[in-house]
């Protein structure tokens, strides 16, 4: 028997949207590298990326670690393996491994630079405020990012995004310390105009990633909607998220927001410039899936 992931289809959309995010992050960082090299800035561009490319290797262990996520055991967690366990047979995707984060943020995430390097995780805040169908709803959701390979793609550009960040520091400081000891001419001049094409560059990577990360969270609802057959579920859960995010410590929320992207919802972020937001409103959301679910009804 076929299992429902097999019936899913593909997400066209989604797929030409990841092919258009690495053909564009490419050329901007085509570009960026041949500026860095002929302005003799290349050294730094060299210690970041290998620096950056040993991240990305570990790229799984460090979003957990990040998270305080800890990969939790059957007995440790018999619901959650066996809700994971079921949707990832219904996805057609290996059964990644399940993780929690002991921190009172209500939210979930997976991450993994493939398939089989995968893994889900949720934290206890989200495990004790859901209902068993709404968790389901949860883990769909991050197992059809998980399907459908964006985890990867988003992890890529992300990738970028953190050489970028990274080489602003570095230039910033040699920039700095270069002033510090009154260094001029070329030089000076040269460590400039790396930060300023540095800072295009990272801000370019940023709308890439959150335009990117808008439209694959509006394809994770419509493949959990298939997976469980139950829409509402999922957007019960996305109120309940939203609405007790409030309440959570801004101090915590913080601590978390640069996950956002991973996020089924953002920690800090609805109120963010949209250019930068890397999720739908809620309302939209939740919208969708309403619509999903009377689709559904009519057959």
């Amino acid at each position: 028997m076929a299992t429902r992931g097999r019936t899913l289809g593909v997400d066209r959309g989604l797929q030409t949207r990841m092919l258009i995010t690495m053909m564009l992050l490419g050329i901007v960082y085509g570009v960026f590298i041949f500026i860095l090299w002929s302005i003799g800035a290349g050294f730094g561009l060299i210690f970041v990326s290998l620096m950056v490319l040993v991240q990305f290797y570990f790229s799984d262990r460090m979003v957990l670690a990040t998270m305080r996520a800890k990969i939790v055991t059957e007995k440790d967690q018999p619901r959650l393996h066996e809700m994971v366990g079921r949707l990832a047979v219904e996805a057609g995707v290996p059964k990644p491994r399940v993780a929690v984060a002991d921190m009172a943020v209500p939210n979930a995430f997976a991450t993994g630079r493939s398939q089989k390097h995968a893994a889900v995780a949720v934290t206890t805040g989200l495990l004790g405020m859901l209902s068993d169908d709404e968790l389901e709803g949860v883990l769909a959701h991050e197992m059809s990012h998980i399907r459908s390979r964006d985890v990867q793609v988003m992890t890529y550009v992300s990738f970028f995004a953190v050489v970028a960040s990274s080489l602003m520091t570095f230039f910033f400081f040699m920039g700095l310390m270069g002033g510090m000891r009154g260094r001029r001419g070329n030089g000076g001049n040269a460590m400039m105009v790396a930060y300023l094409v540095t800072i295009v560059v990272w801000v370019v990577s940023q709308i890439l990633v959150a335009t990117l990360s808008r439209y694959r969270e509006f394809a994770a609802d419509r493949g959990a909607a298939a997976l469980t057959g139950r829409p509402m579920e999922l957007a019960s859960a996305l109120e309940r998220i939203s609405g007790s995010t409030s309440k959570v410590p801004k101090d915590d929320l913080r601590k978390v927001e640069a996950m956002n992207a991973f996020f089924i919802m953002p920690a800090i972020g609805d109120g963010v410039a949209r250019l930068f937001s890397t999720h739908p409103a809620t309302m939209r959301r939740v919208e969708r899936l309403r619509q999903m679910a009377q689709d559904l009804s009519a057959g």
